[in-house]
């Protein structure tokens, strides 16, 4: 009868003991992604032929000639360490050719990591601007490009990228902000 109390307490003395002690792993979690509010600036600049309204709390829009009928220029997110890419181009009789191109570039590097890969279709006809928007699912290098034209004499194109691994579920939040954003330039975007 000793020998089985002291096994009772040695038994409840030893639960006690590892049931007190934090074993249990954390989830993963990420940092609180902090977004500002939406306001707009209007972009204008006398050597490029367009205009159209970005975020005014992204770094200013810098300018780099690529050849002579092509225009750089980046927007860039700091706080978020992403870019959208962009490159204006004439055209000259050669719209078939650069919208294949872009289409390529958007699905041939892409279809081996994305999800799904959606169009939406832009169109604004009094502007005569007319696009399309690749939005792209999963953990692919660029997660959303655009294409605006008039299909006659202007092209833009535009990539967002991060600078960091892709991880659909880190970046989401920040993604869908700026996706935000890329819709405004896209629907205030007006030739000059």
């Amino acid at each position: 009868m000793k020998l089985l109390k002291i096994s009772i307490c040695t038994i409840l003395l030893l639960a006690t003991f590892f049931s007190c002690s934090d074993t249990i792993p954390k989830p993963r979690g990420y940092f609180r992604i902090e977004l500002a509010d939406k306001e707009y600036t209007n972009y204008t600049n006398d050597s490029v032929p367009y205009q159209f309204q970005y975020p005014s709390n992204v770094s200013t829009i810098q300018l780099k000639a690529i050849h002579p009928d092509s225009v750089g220029f980046n927007i860039y997110y700091p706080q978020h360490n992403a870019k959208i890419y962009c490159t204006y181009l004439t055209l000259h009789n050669n719209f078939q050719n650069i919208a294949e191109d872009t289409r390529r570039l958007v699905y041939k590097p892409h279809t081996v990591k994305a999800d799904a890969i959606t169009e939406q279709v832009y169109q604004n006809d009094e502007h005569k601007v007319y696009g399309i928007l690749y939005e792209l699912k999963g953990n692919t290098a660029s997660n959303i490009q655009f294409v605006m034209s008039d299909s006659t004499k202007h092209f833009l194109r535009g990539a967002l990228y991060f600078n960091a691994n892709p991880n659909k579920d880190s970046i989401a939040p920040v993604v869908n902000y700026i996706r935000e954003d890329i819709i405004q330039l896209i629907e205030t975007l007006e030739w000059k």
